[in-house]
């Protein structure tokens, strides 16, 4: 085994790579870009270097710069993790050539099957079914909308060289094909450096099954079941399960055979990802194998028993598999959702920022958390906004989903927006409830999982104004203990004055709608009333992370997360998740009517493509600029008809957040 590691990434699948070389006495070396000097990967490792600036280019993507660092610190080993250098040959054959061993496939290997159309290649001639399309190497703009045309509308058009949904799309008809192909181009370039594309046959309402594989030196290989991975937005995996909930025992049979034999056909050494589209009488596709770790290896692991990143290791050194086929026996059912910093009701916008509160449940047997940051640290706009994976296990599916749920409930992120809200509702939604999602589901039917407009009821207006109003009284006491008179009537936080009634404003905002709830009374025994509504609140109690009380005589519960700032707390029957923005009594300064006069950058970003001109007559909707941030292209367009007064982008500059890119005429 090897006694020095260096781990070529960052994040979270970093810190899980030193979780396990730690368990098994490895010493770790990390490495880190400018942005990622405070990071958690680099506080855990035993030794962490500089490599470079911010952006992945300049840092995590310099290879040499990488093999340098392991040679200066002793390596034997590096481990890649997930993106960044995993699958890149040159990189795999560089670390051989220095004496120093790769952990994953080799060279050949990747250069297999790293290109979705060598893949497609490979399995057309040893007999795998696939999808019908065009995987070339013609790339003329000509020929690949004639083979659009063969293959027939809709289709799909694929970086070659992808993953993780970059490079796709999907096309409809014969006149969005020029378009989608430069947009998948553009993005293909910037995430892999290769504007190669592939074409197929969309399936109509397919679902996403995934076989784990492994190889050794030896030759053997086996694979360790699937992974459902059919919930997806925008070709990007939302939740991933194991076992599949649409596979019976002969289809898992044969999908497990055919991803072996894929496996073996290249040779494989390490952990790869057979990944097959599944079409609704059960008739599965080859689609691409990736060549490393995936994100959702937990659910295997879970269910499974094993640490794949330890296989990994010691196939690395040469040990032959640890199991045999018919050694691999799955318990129980794992599910695994990514908690980002995106802002799902606006078009999932990726954020960044300080979590200035990050509270997640505590890991257990049946809840498992992966990730790289903790409270405190900062999501930067140069590399995925992941926060952390929640991972859930238990006996069953219907009881894995429950314990989902009820993990999902005590998270809380304050700082940039997240995505909590949307799973919640996803892990809730009958169609994952009775298995039955496919993978553009989420596309067809967003509505249905996004918190939208719809105003709180009344019972959580006053459930959340009963929240703050018992923080605000505990957090006075607690202050006055330490004053000079803590039994002063002064230092209470019922608004008590001589001559009348306490009464106090309880002001909450939510989506830039303000509310102002009236509040008498005090220690959990209140009379509110918002607009013409009121309610008796008897006994209330704030117990842990629910707060229990009586709603005019009706005892209700609600899992609540209060500070000074803000009131988080869901609904009756624990579905919906209300995040108030605690607002001062008097103040407020309304958003409506903000501009329709500029387009403005929503996040720091490049921009990639400038469509609009000085003097251009533009329609609203009018796709005028397209902008790069965070890993995925964002399209700017014209808030309304009107022409262009100004364009203060220009292709290719780097521009802040809040910058004013296109103005109009008045």
């Amino acid at each position: 085994m090897f006694e020095r590691v260096l781990i070529a990434n960052r994040g979270e699948i970093a810190c899980r790579v030193i979780r396990t070389c730690r368990r098994l006495g490895i010493h770790t070396i990390a490495v880190y870009s400018d942005a990622d000097k405070d990071a958690q990967h680099v506080r855990l490792a035993d030794e962490a270097w500089p490599i470079g600036g911010p952006r992945p280019a300049d840092s995590y993507l310099r290879s040499d710069t990488i093999l340098e660092v392991a040679q200066k610190s002793g390596a034997q080993a590096i481990h890649p993790g997930y993106g960044f250098l995993s699958e890149n040959t040159a990189f795999a054959r560089a670390c051989t050539e220095a004496g120093i061993a790769f952990i994953g496939p080799r060279p050949e290997s990747i250069d297999a099957m790293g290109s979705k159309a060598a893949a497609k290649a490979l399995m057309e001639q040893h007999r795998v079914p696939l999808v019908p399309g065009y995987h070339g190497d013609n790339q003329e703009t000509d020929v690949l909308a004639d083979h659009a045309r063969k293959t027939g509308f809709p289709l799909m058009i694929k970086a070659a060289a992808g993953g993780g949904g970059k490079g796709m799309r999907i096309v409809r008809s014969e006149k969005e094909f020029a378009d989608a192909l430069a947009s998948a181009q553009r993005e293909a370039a910037s995430s892999f450096g290769d504007t190669r594309v592939i074409l197929e046959r969309y399936v109509d309402h397919p679902r996403h099954i995934e076989f784990q594989v492994f190889g050794d030196t030896q030759g053997n290989v086996i694979h360790l079941n699937e992974r459902e991975c059919s919930a997806q937005r925008r070709y990007q995996k939302v939740l991933e399960e194991t076992p599949s909930p649409f596979l019976n025992a002969e289809r898992r049979q044969a999908m497990g055979e055919a991803a072996v034999a894929a496996a073996k056909a290249v040779s494989y050494v390490g952990a790869g990802t057979v990944e097959f589209i599944v079409a609704q009488d059960g008739t599965f596709y080859f689609m691409e194998m990736n060549t490393r770790l995936q994100v959702e290896h937990p659910v295997t692991e879970e269910t499974l028993g094993l640490d794949l990143v330890e296989w990994q290791l010691r196939i690395a050194a040469g040990e032959p598999l640890p199991l045999q086929q018919e050694q691999v026996h799955a318990r129980g059912h794992a599910i695994e959702v990514r908690l980002y910093a995106e802002d799902p009701d606006q078009n999932f916008l990726p954020g960044s920022g300080k979590l200035r509160t990050l509270h997640l449940p505590a890991p257990s047997r049946h809840v498992r958390l992966d990730g790289g940051v903790i409270e405190g640290d900062t999501v930067t706009i140069f590399y995925d906004p992941m926060i952390a994976k929640l991972i859930v296990y238990d006996a069953d599916r219907t009881q894995a989903l429950q314990r989902l749920r009820e993990a999902l409930a005590e998270c809380d992120i304050v700082g940039p927006k997240s995505n909590i809200a949307f799973l919640e509702r996803l892990v809730s939604h009958p169609v994952v409830i009775e298995g039955r999602i496919d993978t553009g589901y989420l596309d067809r039917h967003l509505d249905e999982f996004l918190t939208g407009d719809t105003a709180p009821s009344h019972h959580v207006l006053f459930a959340a104004a009963t929240a703050a109003l018992l923080h605000d009284e505990r957090a006075v006491l607690a202050g006055a203990a330490h004053g000079s008179d803590p039994y002063s009537p002064w230092s209470r936080a019922d608004a008590w004055r001589i001559g009348h009634a306490g009464k106090r404003i309880v002001a909450l905002s939510l989506r830039d709608q303000r509310y102002e709830i009236d509040a008498h009374g005090h220690d959990g025994d209140y009379q509110l009333q918002y607009g013409t509504s009121h309610c008796d609140v008897r006994g209330a109690r704030i117990d842990g992370e629910a707060l229990s009380a009586r709603f005019d005589g009706q005892g209700m519960r609600f899992a609540v997360h209060a500070d000074k700032e803000r009131v988080s707390l869901h609904d009756a029957n624990g579905q919906r998740r209300h995040a108030f923005v605690r607002a001062a009594a008097f103040a407020w300064e309304s958003k409506a009517g903000t501009g329709g006069n500029q387009i403005i950058a929503p996040m720091p970003g490049r921009i990639v493509l400038v469509k609009a001109k000085t003097g251009d007559n533009v329609e609203e909707g009018q796709e005028l600029l397209v902008m790069e941030a965070m890993k995925m292209e964002l399209a700017l367009k014209a808030p309304r008809a009107g022409t262009i007064e100004s364009v203060s982008a220009t292709q290719g500059e780097f521009v802040e957040a809040d910058t004013v890119l296109v103005r109009f005429a008045s």
